[in-house]
Order: structure tokens, then sequence, then C-alpha cells
């Protein structure tokens, strides 16, 4: 999801560091870095889907705490994919925050006119090469972490299948609702049928907390296995459901300029009142479009076409 922090905090702490992910490049699927388990039984097709972006990450733990385990589903199919591996190899841990793409965003182009589009890089080439395993899944658990240590939280389209499954499963206990989908391109769960609102399958992305703290990759690691139980590929018992908190999202706004600011030091999770200034862009001014207006991963730096801000309210 976007690049989120402020100058609060411009030296993480790294807990968790890239690992060679040589061993996994084979797969057994003719697609590099995508592994399918099928169980010979009937039951729903899962894809847990890491490193959409390449410095998160949680996703590389979870999926590799999988094909390392020799987990196999008990019915159904289960795909582990490793997305932007190519970003992920280039990770520098004097600037962590620059592995997250190389050119374009892989969790943006999802949609025919960038997949059948003319325009090519390492993720428009990764995207169409993955294109066939999203296309295949029924349900998809997409897993991503934030700039700062915000509490986690689930991403979905506005479908009361996604928000079922999402307060079933119980964890993370923050819901991020997106009615009319993200605003700032086609994420990976809202690609072909599953961004349709009359679509069978559930497409879900778990953000699970900081990008390179161990709790973030442990949390990766149980909401994984929370999805795969609640569908029934393993035996799990259902986590501790904590209180629920929804939030619509509003807006996603654009930076417009390199002069975009926050009026005041943010991490996320902050409320504004009607009409309160939130930032400025250049010579725009972004103000609160509601009471309670609560912003969801705001820029760590201004880059112009990047996602400055999610504006959201509470459900």
């Amino acid at each position: 999801m976007p690049d989120q922090t402020s100058p609060i905090s411009d030296e993480p702490l790294l807990e968790v560091l890239p690992r060679d992910l040589a061993a996994y490049r084979e797969g057994n699927t003719g697609i590099p870095y995508v592994h399918r388990f099928e169980s010979g039984r009937p039951g729903p097709h899962l894809l847990v889907n890491a490193l959409t972006h390449g410095n998160e990450l949680c996703g590389m733990t979870a999926a590799t705490h999988l094909l390392d385990r020799g987990l196999r589903p008990n019915i159904g199919t289960l795909t582990v994919s490793f997305a932007n591996v190519a970003a992920y190899e280039s990770f520098d841990r004097r600037q962590p925050f620059e592995s997250r793409q190389l050119v374009h965003n892989l969790n943006r182009v999802w949609s025919p006119e960038w997949l059948d589009g003319a325009e090519d890089s390492p993720e428009l080439r990764r995207a169409r090469e993955l294109r066939p395993v999203v296309a295949a899944a029924d349900h998809i658990l997409d897993l991503h972490s934030t700039s700062q240590p915000v509490q986690p939280f689930w991403v979905y389209a506005g479908f009361e299948r996604n928000a079922a499954a999402a307060l079933a499963i119980g964890r993370p206990a923050v819901h991020l609702v997106m009615p009319k989908g993200l605003g700032s391109g086609t994420p990976v769960i809202q690609h072909g049928r599953h961004g349709e609102a009359d679509g069978p399958g559930v497409a879900l992305v778990a953000e699970c907390g900081q990008h390179f703290l161990r709790a973030t990759s442990e949390l990766a690691v149980e909401v994984t296995l929370d999805f795969l139980g609640h569908f029934g590929l393993i035996d799990r018992a259902p986590a501790p459901r904590a209180p629920q908190r929804r939030f619509e999202l509003l807006q996603t706004l654009v930076v417009q300029t390199p002069q975009f600011r926050f009026v005041r030091p943010v991490l996320g999770f902050e409320e504004f009142a009607q009409g309160e200034l939130i930032a400025t862009d250049g010579p725009t001014e972004i103000r609160s479009p509601c009471d309670r207006c609560t912003i969801f991963m705001p820029t760590r730096s201004a880059i112009v076409g990047r996602e400055a801000v999610y504006l959201t309210r509470p459900i």
C-alpha cells in the first residue's frame, strides 16, 4: 500500500531483513516464484501473495513459513507466490524504503489498460506473468505492511463477501473499506472478477504493521494461517475476536507538486474536524471533508504521482 510515514521517524528499526529467495525461484507452475499444492479433494483455490511491494517483508516471512514447513491443504488448492522479487532484491539497508518498486507500483496496474497496454517495466512484465495466477484463485490474501508502526488493518473492496470474511477472521481488527475502489489504480485484489460486485470470491489485503518489525512478520504468519483455516484448507481454531472498527475510504489523494506538506507530523489514524486543514500541495489546500475524518497511510516523502494520503471516515 502507499509508502506511509512523515518526518517523525526516518530511521526505522530493522528487526527483519531480506533473505535469499533463490531456493524458491523454480516453484512448480512454470512461473518463477509461484508454488501450487493441490489436495485432490474438492474445495476452494486460495492464493497467498507476498512481496507485491519489495520492501514489505512480512509477506516473505509468511510465504516462506508455509513452504519451509511443507504445509499442504486438506481440501482444495493452495498457491503461494512471491510477486516483486526484483524490487525485493534491490533492498539496501541504508535506504530501506527504496525497494518498494523499481518503476511501477505493482499494486496499481491490474486493469486491462495496463496489462494489455504497450508500456513496459519490470513490474508490468511480472504482472502479466502473474495474471493467470491471480485469475485462477477463488480467494486472495495479499500481504502488505506500512512504513510507520500503526495498528494493522484490512483493506478490501466494499463487497459483503469481503467484509464477512474479514470480520469472521477477526484480526486485524481494523477495516479500510473501499466502496468505489482505490481511486489511484487497480490493485491485485480488484483484478478481474475479484473487482466485480457479483464476483464469487473474497480478496483481502492485510496490512500487518511496520515493514521491518518482527511483530509484523509474526502477525502476517498468523493472519495467513487464519485465512487458510477460515476456508477449511487447514485445521485451525478461530483467533480470539477483538472489537472491530471499520472505516470507509472517501478519497485517495495523489501528490501533485514536490511542495506537498502535512500541516503537522502524522503517522496515520489522526482525526480531523470538517474543514480542518490537513495538508497543502503547492497552492492547493487539502481540508477534511467531514467530521472525524481519519487519515490512513500518509506519505513519508512527496513524490509527484504517488499517493499522498487516504481520507476516510468511521463507519
